[in-house]
C-alpha cells in the first residue's frame, strides 16, 4: 500500500520531497526549491500515518532510507547533497524546468 501510494505521489506530481518536518537537511532542500521559483509536493513522513511504511518503501524503491528523498519528473534525485551538487553544476533549474515545476517567463 506504501509503496504504490508514494509510487502514485511521485508520478502525478512533478517535483515530490518525501522529508521529515524537523530534519534540517530538508528544511535546506525545501529552501533551495522555493530559492530557484520550484513548486513541489513535500511529504512529511514524520506526520503521515504511514510515513514509517512509505520511507521503508523508499528505501526498497531506490536503496535510499534517509530523507530528503527527492524525485523531480519521476526521476530519483537522492538526497540533500545530491540535489545541492545538481544545483551548483547547473543541472538543478534545467531539470525543474523540463519537469514544468518552474514556470517559463513568456516575454
Amino acid at each position: 500500500m506504501a509503496s504504490a501510494k508514494a509510487k502514485d505521489l511521485v508520478s502525478s506530481n512533478p517535483v515530490v520531497v518525501f522529508s521529515k518536518s524537523y530534519c534540517p537537511y530538508c528544511v535546506s532542500v525545501k529552501k533551495l526549491l522555493t530559492e530557484v521559483g520550484s513548486s513541489f509536493k513535500t511529504i512529511e513522513l514524520d506526520l503521515e500515518s504511514d510515513g514509517s511504511e512509505m520511507q521503508s518503501a523508499l528505501q526498497e524503491w531506490t536503496g535510499q532510507r534517509s530523507v530528503p528523498n527527492v524525485f523531480i519528473g519521476g526521476k530519483h534525485i537522492g538526497g540533500c547533497d545530491s540535489t545541492v551538487s545538481m544545483h551548483k553544476a547547473g543541472k538543478l533549474v534545467p531539470l525543474l524546468t523540463e519537469a514544468k515545476a518552474i514556470a517559463t517567463k513568456s516575454s
